[in-house]
């Protein structure tokens, strides 16, 4: 196989996979950064794919990993050291010589920004920045495949939750992300940019519902609840504190109406127009039916 000069990692998440699937059909060859026991059997099969095991808090492991590569995205699981796990890997990638960082942050990233999450990802952001280090910076908004959390409730009840109002959202399809990310690290000409990734719609949570209801061909309802019942049922879902805290928020950030703004980068981006929400719905039908 030709010397892999690409690294991912966050390859087994889910825009992490669907990165995966876009770069193999290009036929780039790539190193996966994989931990140790985690689920990448998937990865086996990809004949383009060369296989590195670490772990983000393990710098002689990233040292490793990142040996020969020129450009890497970065992604990390959503946990309590997200913050401090990207700066190891931006540290270990300066020391490596890594020409190029793809990192996968979050719409309105800002080092001032009440919500944690948001703050974190401009922190690491800003490393990237100082470093000198070429950078791309995906910036997406809300998931729509983050509503597949409630695809129990859609499917037995017929209902979702959030505290969010009646403010709309540029909800986007992860698998847009993830074109824009496989075309930013096997194309020149991505190199410190700013990509705002957006659904091709502002919708609010409650026509979000309408859509649902239309494909689904059955009543589906959305009800607002305050940030108190939000909290709650994070924690009896079994979500840590820290992490029901932070999508809280989140959705605060929604609710405030500051992530209506409609980009059309992933057509700019990538030539094909941004996916719809009626078209996630249809896609992942069986699993709200």
């Amino acid at each position: 196989m030709t010397q892999s000069k690409i690294l991912i990692t966050g390859a087994t998440g889910n825009v992490g996979k669907q990165l995966v699937e876009r770069i193999a059909k290009l036929d780039v060859p790539f190193r996966a950064l994989v931990r140790s026991g985690s689920n990448h059997d998937y990865l086996k099969d990809i004949p383009q794919v060369e296989i590195v095991t670490g772990d983000l808090a393990d710098r002689q492991s990233l040292s490793e990993a990142l040996k020969g590569i020129e450009k890497a995205f970065l992604l990390t699981n959503s946990s309590e050291q997200a913050e401090e796990l990207q700066l190891n890997f931006v540290n270990a990638a300066r020391e490596a010589g890594v020409k190029h960082i793809v990192k996968l942050s979050q719409f309105a990233a800002d080092v001032d920004s009440p919500v944690r999450f948001l703050r974190y990802h401009a922190k690491v952001e800003n490393q990237i920045k100082e470093f000198g280090i070429d950078y791309t910076f995906l910036h997406p908004n809300l998931y729509m495949q983050g509503f597949l959390a409630f695809k129990d409730y859609i499917k037995n009840d017929g209902v979702f939750y959030a505290s969010v109002g009646d403010a709309s959202v540029s909800v986007v399809d992860t698998r847009d992300i993830a074109a824009i990310a496989a075309l930013s690290l096997t194309e020149e000409g991505h190199e410190n940019k700013i990509y705002n990734i957006t659904g091709p719609q502002s919708l609010t949570h409650y026509e979000l519902a309408e859509t649902f209801s239309e494909v689904l061909g059955r009543k589906v309802s959305f009800i607002n609840v305050s940030d108190e019942q939000m909290a709650g049922a994070l924690k009896a879902a079994g979500f840590p504190e820290w992490q029901a805290g932070g999508l809280i928020e989140d959705y605060a950030h929604y609710a405030r109406g500051e992530a209506s703004a409609i980009y059309d980068t992933v057509k700019e981006v990538t030539g094909t127009e941004a996916i719809t929400f009626k078209k996630f719905v249809q896609d992942y039908k069986g699993l709200f039916s």
